[in-house]
């Protein structure tokens, strides 16, 4: 397997709801970070989107996009892993590149989350037999986490307002963010309770966004630009796919493993990553990956966020540099890519008032489900 970087990058503002199709979005940022790489042309289009077969009653979206975007007679093919299918897009496009059998592949996430009803459609990611039927969706299985996660780890009410905090914070200096107003942890901590004891600041809001990276062979990256990363690991594991079949339902064990496998990868262990954008569509999935990821011991996670060492400034482990899944906005199958921009973005000084101090890696994962899915991707500076 060969080295693989990434070489162009593009993003749509996230908007609660875009006038444009789903395939002119997905094309537009192809189109957009091909030319941002430098190039005319590349071998292979590799889509991540979960709900567009519900929402806008389309399938072969790959295809659709390719078309749209001018890309004829390239390989095109779409990845899905529920939540998690940006991930999936990416990795598809790693593996085609590292093995030697194309040297560019562009990778887009889009999703339109604005026509129709998302909140059912989401709940496709669970068991349709022995969990919708009983009325659980996205939402009610993380308040049900949330729920045993505080009981057992004698969480307080405002344990988790801090993760909003910081996500606002961050977002409100990203100009493609969807919410750019910053939030006190005292208006986190009294928001709505949207299922107890989850509240509306503990969630990331249904939207319309789209983004994009360029990967090809890391040697070929100083040829092309100036503004390359290397993406130096791409794992993906999975756990029972029902919370309740787990052995230990508080553990994202495919996050560990996926974890695990990356960290072995890239040679690299948790000390080494200088910032992680996690998965935050839910701030119990935040304090659950940041243990998974070895950042916290079992049950602190929450912790990080009320001792503010998730900070950008002055944090042990720095998450949601641009505002994260909560505020920058998580169209689903588009937020992988929104990620991977981001940190790359970090990693070529180019994240504005938002850009970390001299960062060397960034860590992103990505939950499929709820839990069942996990992908975990480590960039570094060229």
């Amino acid at each position: 397997m060969r080295p693989v970087s990434v070489i162009g990058i593009a993003q749509l503002p996230v908007r609660k709801a875009y006038p444009d199709g789903l395939i002119e979005m997905g094309a537009r940022v192809a189109r957009a970070a091909i030319a941002d790489a430098g190039l005319e042309k590349v071998d292979a289009l590799y889509v991540g989107n979960m709900l567009a077969d519900e929402l806008q009653h389309q399938k072969h979206l790959a295809a659709f996009i390719a078309d749209e975007a001018g890309l004829l007679g390239v390989e095109a093919l779409s990845a899905g892993a529920a939540s998690a299918a940006g991930a999936a897009a990416l990795r598809l496009g790693y593996l085609a590149v590292a093995s030697g059998d194309l040297d560019f592949a562009v990778v887009v996430g889009v999703e339109k989350m604005s026509e129709g009803a998302a909140i059912p459609a989401l709940a496709k990611a669970l068991d349709a037999r022995r969990e919708v039927p009983m009325g659980a969706n996205m939402i009610s299985r993380n308040a049900d986490l949330m729920r045993s996660y505080m009981k057992l780890n004698k969480v307080p009410d405002d344990g988790f307002a801090n993760f909003a905090v910081n996500a606002h914070i961050n977002a409100h200096n990203n100009p493609n963010a969807l919410f750019r107003k910053r939030v006190s942890a005292r208006k986190a901590r009294s928001s709505r309770i949207i299922v107890p004891p989850l509240r509306l600041f503990d969630s990331a809001p249904v939207c319309d966004g789209a983004a994009a990276v360029v990967l090809a062979p890391a040697e070929r990256a100083p040829e092309l630009t100036h503004h390359s990363a290397r993406l130096l690991a791409c794992s993906v594991s999975t756990d029972r796919f029902r919370v309740e079949d787990r052995a230990d339902p508080l553990w994202l064990q495919a996050a560990e493993w996926s974890a695990q496998k990356a960290y072995e990868s890239a040679e690299l262990g948790p000390a080494d990553i200088d910032f992680f954008e996690l998965h935050d569509a839910f701030s119990i999935m935040a304090a659950m990956q940041l243990e998974a990821a070895g950042f916290a011991a079992r049950g602190e996670g929450w912790k990080l966020a009320a001792e503010k060492k998730i900070y950008r400034r002055r944090g042990k482990i720095p998450i949601a540099t641009m505002g994260g899944l909560k505020a920058r906005g998580h169209p689903v199958g588009a937020s992988a890519l929104y990620q991977a921009v981001e940190i790359v973005l970090q990693l070529t000084g180019r994240a504005g008032k938002n850009q970390l101090r001299k960062p060397k890696v960034g860590m992103m994962q990505s939950v499929g489900g709820a839990g069942s899915t996990m992908l975990t991707h480590i960039f570094a500076a060229s």
